[in-house]
């Protein structure tokens, strides 16, 4: 039990610095120093270091060691896609008067998190929010492969948001949700698809 929760708090650890864009893709991952950092022995790391890469956060090189995982631009361009495939699938086999609370608090989320500038939280309440657009839907198949997606793609988000920041106003990400919420709450699924698409996500990737 010991050893299985220090194996959860790399992994929280570790996730945390990837999904906020504190370590960059592509960042190597050295066991001295994260063994150090984290006050745990090799063996647990190991085991966090497999399971992030499970989860497309970390991937290994042989004879290289490990490293934040990396996408291609085919891989960017193939997962939006997919992305898309999925949101558009889920908006048009919504039915109407859905339980629209785990929406709302998503938005709020966001709305805190841009207050406190806690970038982490702000990167998970996005992929919350889009998470439980296509939750709406009610296939749950479908909004745990859509998760999936949006956590690999949170690799790169997380790093583009933070450029943003540099240069955007931070009540922007804001409007853009609470304009997804208003097609959602309308039920007015041409509009909510036609918010999705000029969402603006892909310019946060270079």
């Amino acid at each position: 039990m010991e050893t299985y929760s220090l194996v959860e708090l790399a992994v929280d650890r570790l996730r945390r610095d990837i999904l906020s864009g504190r370590t960059d893709p592509g960042e190597r991952l050295v066991e001295e120093q994260l063994t150090r950092r984290l006050g745990i022995s090799r063996a647990p790391l190991r085991e966090a270091m497999r399971q992030l890469a499970e989860q497309g956060l970390v991937e290994h090189i042989p004879r290289r060691g490990a490293r934040v995982a990396t996408l291609s631009d085919d891989d960017v361009r193939e997962l939006y896609e997919v992305r898309d495939v999925l949101e558009r699938h889920a908006v048009t086999t919504t039915p109407p008067g859905r339980d629209l609370s785990r929406l709302r608090s998503a938005l709020e989320s966001i709305r805190k998190a841009t207050e406190t500038d806690d970038r982490l939280e702000l990167a998970n309440a996005h992929r919350r929010f889009h998470v439980e657009v296509v939750a709406l839907s009610g296939n749950r198949q479908l909004t745990g492969l859509y998760e999936s997606i949006l956590v690999r793609i949170q690799l790169y988000m997380a790093v583009n948001m933070r450029r943003e920041a540099e240069t955007a106003r931070a009540e922007d990400g804001v409007l853009r949700h609470e304009r997804l919420f208003a097609a959602a709450e309308h039920g007015d699924a041409a509009a909510l698809l036609e918010a999705l698409s000029g969402h603006g996500a892909r310019t946060y990737l270079n």
